[in-house]
């Protein structure tokens, strides 16, 4: 009788401790994600791009060299938006603050809401690549057949390593659900380019303020 004590007891804590292990694996592998993300933005691994604006650096423009940025834009099944670029590349020098304008269309006849993912290739340039306005920061909504064009501005750090002659800067579109962002995305500040994307399109033309 002892015997069986014994053993209904060490199959409960054989069960307890498979138990916690478990979930222990489960919380480690949930909190990798935003961990890794962190990891590659620090570290510009897998081409990852902070996704908030950064101020503008006002050092020396290296006119000894010339860096080609190429833009690559890309669809999404689940989004009905055509997105392009007024140009597929151009040269900036080390220093130099470039503008660039992005077209979004809305194929269809419903607003709908889709955000630009972008990454960067080669993945050691992300961290010299500062983002002063872009529309990837935020998610976008476009009524009907709305087209709307927004510019990205951008500046190399001076710093950015010398074998590195081509940057790609890949943005993909994603569709939103926005159900249940709506309400507090809608709080967001009257300088907000999603709730009037033509003003602040104009200033980011204009003073080339932040996002």
């Amino acid at each position: 009788m002892e015997s069986q004590e014994q053993n209904r007891a060490g199959v409960r804590r054989t069960v307890i401790r498979t138990l916690a292990v478990l979930v222990g694996m489960f919380a480690f592998a949930f909190a990798l994600v935003p961990l890794y993300d962190v990891f590659c933005q620090i570290t510009g691994i897998n081409g990852k791009v902070d996704a908030t604006a950064q101020s503008i650096v006002h050092e020396e423009v290296d006119d000894s060299r010339y860096v080609n940025v190429q833009f690559i834009t890309r669809g999404s099944p689940g989004l009905p938006w055509r997105m392009s670029v007024e140009m597929h590349q151009m040269s900036v020098h080390p220093g130099q603050t470039a503008e660039v304008d992005f077209t979004f269309t809305n194929n269809s006849h419903n607003e709908s809401w889709g955000r630009a993912v972008p990454s960067v290739s080669p993945s050691n340039a992300t961290r010299h690549l500062r983002k002063v306005s872009c529309f990837c920061f935020e998610e976008q909504l476009l009524q009907g057949d709305e087209r709307l064009t927004i510019p990205l501005v951008f500046q190399l750090a001076r710093d950015l390593p010398a074998e590195i002659n081509t940057i790609t800067l890949v943005y993909t579109l994603y569709p939103v659900d926005h159900g249940t962002q709506s309400a507090s995305l809608t709080n967001i500040g009257n300088d907000s380019f999603i709730n009037d994307p033509k003003n602040e399109q104009k200033n980011n033309k204009a003073a080339g303020e932040t996002i």
